[in-house]
């Protein structure tokens, strides 16, 4: 077959069962994220093909995607372990400055690691304590607040370190290797997991750690799911929300403050009410209203996505909310 007509419903179905059958080196069938990333691009060839009269008729638009798993991230960094990475960079070299300074970034932002190595020096606004991100993920550039101390950082290897790994022939990249270049995918992975290795935690990731540890860590601090996915540079906030089933903060001190094994302890474990420690009462109070801002939250968003695709007004559908509208009486 060498023409797009000559592709029918059941030779598709065919591929399907063959990635559903095949199996890797090791006997481990693919996983349901690598089927479907095998047959989303014909999906969308042959969508391409319908739009433009190349085929009279598309046989991969009912097509059934596996579903793909929601997996949560496998390790998130506390706050000491982030610390603990942070101080590692010897400070008093250049290549530890810069080091210091690239990590910062990472945690301050939660920018992915392509939009670190993508960096220019003009994108850092110093005075606002801002950060441009350009064409990142999905060829969008968003702008983003960046921390005070990473910024600090950032101006110290910009005025120190900088001058002396440019050559000649400097486009402006921010963070440049000993070579004078930008950073490649691999080496900027591998300077990240060897700091993150040197703080003993071993085979856990690179890059990606500081940007679940913000996100958790932000989330955790009251901060709202939609400020987050505009740092995140998230498309759907549903992949967002994922970070709030990872923050538990709130779940675990309720469990702390009310499970039996909790309050079956010995006086020297038990929450001591008068040196001011929350009650369980005080706990669950806290976590409804978590819950409901977390409510409030999802339902303005679907309130925002009906405006923009709809032109719907959810306030008037909202029971007993701001905008209820009274009914008539018959």
């Amino acid at each position: 077959m060498t023409r797009p007509e000559e592709i029918t419903r059941p030779i598709l179905e065919r591929y399907q069962r063959h990635l559903f059958l095949k199996r890797k080196k090791n006997g481990a069938p693919l996983s349901a994220t690598t089927q479907a990333s095998r047959v989303t691009p014909i999906r969308k060839w042959f969508r391409w093909l319908t739009r433009n009269n190349r085929v009279l008729y598309n046989p991969a638009a009912d097509l059934d995607l596996p579903k793909v798993e929601e997996r949560l991230p496998k390790h998130v960094l506390t706050i000491e372990e982030v610390e603990r990475v942070l101080n590692l960079p010897d400070t008093t070299t250049a290549l530890g400055v810069r080091d210091r300074a690239m990590l910062e970034t990472l945690y301050s932002t939660g920018i992915r690691r392509m939009e670190i190595i993508g960096l220019q020096q003009r994108d850092v606004d110093y005075d606002r304590g801002t950060l441009m991100i350009r064409q990142g993920k999905g060829k969008k550039d968003r702008m983003i607040p960046i921390g005070d101390r990473a910024l600090a950082w950032v101006a110290r290897y910009r005025d120190e370190v900088r001058p002396e790994l440019a050559i000649a022939g400097d486009d402006g990249t921010l963070f440049l290797t000993v070579t004078g270049q930008a950073f490649s995918d691999n080496r900027m992975t591998q300077v990240v997991r060897n700091h993150v290795r040197a703080a003993g935690l071993v085979n856990i990731g690179s890059c990606h750690l500081f940007r679940h540890a913000m996100a958790t860590q932000m989330l955790e601090n009251g901060a709202d799911v939609r400020f987050i996915q505009a740092m995140l540079g998230h498309a759907d906030i549903k992949t967002t929300q994922l970070y709030t089933r990872v923050s538990i903060r709130a779940l675990k001190d309720i469990h702390s403050a009310t499970h039996p094994a909790r309050l079956g302890r010995t006086s020297q474990n038990r929450i001591d009410l008068e040196d001011g420690e929350p009650t369980a009462v005080d706990l669950l109070a806290a976590l409804d209203e978590e819950a409901a801002r977390r409510a409030v939250t999802v339902y303005s968003t679907q309130c925002y996505n009906a405006r923009q695709e709809k032109g719907a007004v959810c306030g008037s559908s909202r029971p007993g909310g701001l905008h209820a509208r009274p009914r008539r009486k018959a």
